[in-house]
């Protein structure tokens, strides 16, 4: 796909898929850093920046990475993924956050059907998220799924979900059957907007699903005050709520 072809899906469809984004060393080098991110930097971040299956052991989120370690800081920065971004949030990307989604085998947990912008709160919403698959993502091992088209009916209403990790989730039900499923082989990348819906199952195989996330806005964008309330209320009702 050319530039124009990448805008134009992305702009219809809410996300776009790109295979092979990443060579081979490229992705190992990628890897390396994140198993030495969980091994010598996790313990020593705050309890906010990681999140635990259900089991205690596995890692299922880290958050905010580039603000701990200069690989995860310096890895945006990249001229080729600058430059592509910019098409997409209408000017000058600035990266909002680096994060990691484990999706372990057999503990991997899901994540409920949400708009990314019920968190980050940007208005306009040139806001994206970079999917980096460093594993393969197959049906059984729990693959992101999207509904095509809906980052163009604006931000639906959230809740509360329970799920910790993913404090917010759609207050209605969709329609799940009708999702377009990311099934991604390790190396390729996928592009959403912060308003397309999407979802994913618990990691039942024996297979991980680690992927890492790289969220930019565009620098005209600007915290909504509104919006950000409602996050804000939605996470004391959790921390409030017994676990």
């Amino acid at each position: 796909m050319n530039t124009e072809e990448i805008v134009q899906e992305y702009r219809e469809r809410g996300f776009v898929h790109l295979p092979k984004f990443y060579a081979p060393a490229e992705l190992a080098e990628i890897r390396a850093a994140i198993e030495r991110y969980n091994r010598d930097i996790v313990p020593t971040v705050p309890e906010s920046d990681v999140v635990y299956e259900a089991d205690g052991q596995a890692i299922r989120n880290c958050w905010r990475m580039h603000t701990h370690d200069s690989f995860f800081a310096q890895l945006p920065e990249e001229e080729r993924l600058q430059t592509l971004i910019a098409d997409l949030v209408h000017g000058t990307p600035l990266c909002m956050g680096v994060e990691t989604f484990n999706k372990p085998a057999k503990v991997g947990s899901g994540v409920p059907p949400h708009q990314d912008n019920a968190y980050f709160c940007q208005e306009p919403p040139d806001v994206l998220t970079v999917w980096v698959a460093l594993d393969d993502v197959t049906p059984e091992n729990g693959p992101v799924q999207y509904l095509a088209g809906s980052h163009r009916e604006g931000l639906r209403e959230h809740t509360p979900s329970g799920v910790k990790g993913n404090s917010f989730g759609l207050a209605e039900e969709v329609d799940e059957a009708s999702a377009s499923v990311a099934l991604l082989n390790k190396g390729d990348i996928l592009i959403h907007h912060c308003q397309t819906i999407h979802f994913s199952a618990p990691n039942i195989s024996d297979q991980p699903r680690l992927g890492l996330l790289l969220v930019f806005r565009g620098a005209h964008t600007q915290d909504s005050p509104e919006m950000k309330d409602a996050y804000h209320k939605a996470r004391a009702l959790m921390e409030s709520s017994p676990s």
